[in-house]
């Protein structure tokens, strides 16, 4: 989910669970389930140049199997049924690429990803996951796909003058509901909002209903998914609030990257996926994708990689 900037800064604290509510564990945060080894160096480039593993069984099946979690703009069934969303076309065009022409998804709570993973429910994690240094400890991140940052929803009129996590500490009246294991969840304890401040939900749908009925003063997602959720709800009694101050840690604004992941032991699935993802930025066919789903050239995520994005 969540289902939320590599990050410019890196909490160590910050999980996710696949878009989990245990922060102290590696699904959890824009995705916990903690009782796998670590996965030292998993994300250093370099390796294999045969196809192995989950790679070679794919290619040869001709179908892959993927974890989202219903998170749009990220990955998600639209009304008709289909699997998309901006994590997922990108992994298809890129898994054709690799001959691989198939793709099944498989349904999961985001805080549930890398555990499905790990149990091999599915074979690669396609839900805009943010790459952080405790998920690099259980699952094996491609480079990013986008960069982007916290936005918030709140009352037509922002009748609480909420335009910042600060801003929501600062009142003790207001609430916020966020997504459980969102890396949201990290920024709003960062910048001193209390547990009892923060509503605690399940997915999007959850998040905007709580906010319609008045359960909360505010929402808080990722810029674009935000931006898609209200687009979708057509509620004239909510906005955005588009002065919002991105949040601090340790003094710098932060910024979430975004990217498929896999197995610690597929490297030969994410060197052969690394090498068409950079095709397509070079191309412009990765930028003309995420367009689709409201990004834009501001969230490409540049030349950072998930090697130093794991380190923190």
């Amino acid at each position: 989910m969540k289902k939320g900037w590599a990050i410019v800064v890196l909490l160590p604290m910050l999980l996710l669970a696949a878009c989990g509510q245990n922060n102290n564990t590696p699904d959890a945060g824009n995705n916990g389930n903690g009782s796998v080894p670590a996965n030292n160096n998993a994300n250093a480039s370099g390796g294999n140049s045969e196809a192995t593993g989950t790679l070679a069984d794919a290619q040869k099946k001709g179908s892959v199997t993927i974890g989202f979690a219903n998170e749009n703009p990220y990955a998600y069934k639209d009304a008709d049924g289909k699997l998309t969303g901006e994590a997922v076309e990108i992994a298809r065009v890129i898994l054709e690429r690799l001959g691989i022409k198939e793709m099944k998804g498989e349904l999961t709570e985001f805080t549930s990803l890398i555990a499905g993973l790990q149990a091999k429910r599915f074979d690669m994690i396609t839900a805009g996951m943010f790459i952080n240094p405790k998920r690099c400890e259980a699952v094996l991140f491609a480079n990013p796909e986008y960069s982007i940052g916290a936005a918030i929803a709140v009352k037509q009129g922002n009748p609480l003058k909420l335009t910042s996590y600060k801003s929501i500490a600062d009142n003790a009246k207001a609430k916020v509901a966020v997504m459980a294991g969102a890396v949201e969840l990290d920024y709003l304890k960062a910048s001193g909002i209390p547990d009892n401040q923060m509503i605690i939900v399940p997915d999007q749908d959850a998040a905007i209903s709580a906010l319609q009925s008045g359960r909360v003063d505010a929402m808080t997602m990722t810029g674009p998914a935000l931006q898609s959720r209200l687009d979708s709800a057509k509620d004239s009694n909510l906005e955005r609030v588009m002065d919002f101050e991105q949040p601090l840690v340790d003094g710098k604004e932060v910024t979430g990257y975004g990217a498929t992941a896999f197995r610690p032991d597929d490297t030969s699935f994410q060197e052969a996926y690394n090498a068409e993802l950079e095709k397509m930025k070079e191309s412009g066919e990765l930028l003309e994708i995420l367009k689709q789903f409201g990004f834009t050239e501001q969230e490409l995520p540049g030349d950072m990689t998930s090697s130093q994005l794991c380190e923190g």
